[in-house]
């Protein structure tokens, strides 16, 4: 009977390649964990990373990652990278199945599902605060630094996210604003890009149209571009600056956005640190307009 993935390196059954992973755990060196752990974590970016770079996150040498891909049971890094993006562009759960497989590990007590999903998120953050989800994190807040305007795109749930991000960034002081419409309302939005943005993309699951439009007129204007994702195809992955690796809950289960939220909050105050004068200065006003609303209202009452 294949091996439990210790704590982070759980996967759910319904999970192939995590499967294979735990299977192979027993013939894997504690370097060659490092590796597993690392791919399993981050599986979006592990697609777009070399040997070296794999190498680098996992604090091991190429020749140990691509002895530990063999053992896994892969002929190679390019053979592993196609079984990971096959796992990531599979079909995904729609809603009703996903919140199906949720209430039945639930079970029917509401104090289990409680538990189930601040277990989840509990398991999403830890994999957020690992140093490889850390490097992204500031890797991103570099990459959109120098941009004159943040564009923040996400649809369905994650428009939401988009919009609370861009309040986020104008409270700082930062130019932005969020790209949240769905099919050809979308290249209204897209309309005015141009030299000095850059983009945050919340995308998950296939890689449909909108991002795909999205990710094409980015590289034609080659605007800087950090993903925010735990599955999409690695096409666009490849073609994203930074790869942000925020997972949304467990396999073929409800998606609960909190690593999400953390990511993009963590992602707002290392922009605002970065200037630190324009984000007080820009607070500093928005309490003043907030106190002549206040008043005016009370004047007017």
């Amino acid at each position: 009977m294949p091996q439990r993935l210790p704590h982070r390196l759980r996967c759910e059954a319904a999970d192939p390649f995590g499967e294979r992973l735990g299977a192979a755990l027993p013939r894997l060196s504690p370097a060659g964990r490092r590796v597993a752990r690392f791919l399993n974590e981050n599986r979006p970016l592990a697609l777009a990373l070399s040997a070296m770079e794999l190498a680098e996150r996992a604090g091991t040498s190429d020749a140990t990652v691509v002895r530990s891909v063999q053992a896994l049971g892969f002929r190679g890094l390019p053979e592993l990278k196609r079984e990971l993006a096959a796992a990531l562009a599979a079909p995904p759960t729609n809603p009703a199945e996903a919140m199906r497989g949720t209430l039945a590990e639930a079970g029917e007590e509401s104090w289990h599902a409680v538990d189930l999903a601040i277990e989840t998120q509990r398991e999403a953050v830890e994999a957020l605060a690992t140093s490889e989800a850390r490097a992204t994190l500031r890797a991103a807040v570099a990459t959109l630094h120098p941009a004159c305007r943040i564009l923040v795109f996400g649809l369905g749930p994650s428009a939401a996210l988009a919009r609370y991000l861009a309040t986020l960034l104008g409270r700082a002081g930062r130019s932005a604003r969020a790209l949240d419409a769905s099919g050809i309302a979308l290249a209204d939005q897209m309309l005015d890009l141009g030299p000095g943005d850059a983009l945050l993309v919340l995308a998950y699951g296939r890689a449909y149209r909108e991002v795909v439009a999205l990710f094409g007129e980015a590289r034609r204007l080659a605007l800087p571009v950090v993903l925010v994702t735990d599955s999409l195809d690695g096409s666009l992955a490849r073609h994203a600056d930074v790869v942000v690796p925020a997972r949304r809950g467990r396999a073929r289960r409800v998606a609960l956005h909190g690593a999400t939220l953390v990511a993009l909050e963590a992602i707002a105050l290392g922009l605002a640190a970065m200037d630190g004068e324009r984000a007080l200065a820009s607070l500093d006003r928005l309490n003043d307009l907030r106190a002549a609303i206040a008043g005016g209202r009370h004047d007017a009452g």
